[in-house]
């Protein structure tokens, strides 16, 4: 699913996001969880990946520049089971790295909407998309774009629809 075009369509999918992190938070028993990981230049792919019941999100990555950066994850699982949520953002808003290539990926579910931005709000600030073209997103990927991406990153989301039993 693409994300929405148009400052309207974003602000609408920002508030149903919104509203679906706010459930996954208030679901206790499921227990989302943020795990704090760093993120590493020097050139080489590195993966971060957390689970939660039946579900798997997993971070993948190569950048340049600086020193490591603290990033967190965030995920979550909706009270009725039917959204799987994963999260991975630079608390701070900006990254200063350089990334090469990025990929998020989720197991499990298939992703309803994703997001991808170059600055994260902070300090009221508002996130930054990356441009439609920089990034790709299919039923179980968010990733950059060859020869598109201009290298910024500094948050993902994602909402993936859990599979359904049929009575």
């Amino acid at each position: 699913m693409a994300a929405p075009s148009g400052a309207g369509g974003r602000r609408l999918w920002a508030g149903v996001v919104l509203v679906v992190l706010l459930c996954l938070v208030a679901r206790a028993e499921e227990g989302p969880s943020t795990t704090d990981f760093d993120v590493r230049p020097g050139g080489m792919v590195h993966s971060f990946s957390r689970t939660l019941g039946d579900y798997t999100c997993t971070f993948t990555y190569s950048a340049q520049g600086g020193t490591n950066e603290q990033w967190q994850m965030n995920i979550g699982v909706s009270e009725d089971n039917l959204l799987f949520s994963c999260s991975v953002w630079r608390p701070q808003g900006k990254s200063y790295l350089f990334f090469t290539q990025f990929k998020a990926e989720v197991k499990g579910a298939k992703i309803e909407y994703a997001m991808a931005y170059s600055k994260a709000a902070v300090g009221g600030q508002s996130d930054v998309p990356l441009k439609q073209e920089e990034f790709e997103i299919t039923e179980t990927t968010v990733s950059h774009k060859e020869g598109k991406f201009r290298s910024e990153l500094s948050k993902l989301m994602i909402v993936a629809k859990t599979p359904r039993d049929e009575l």
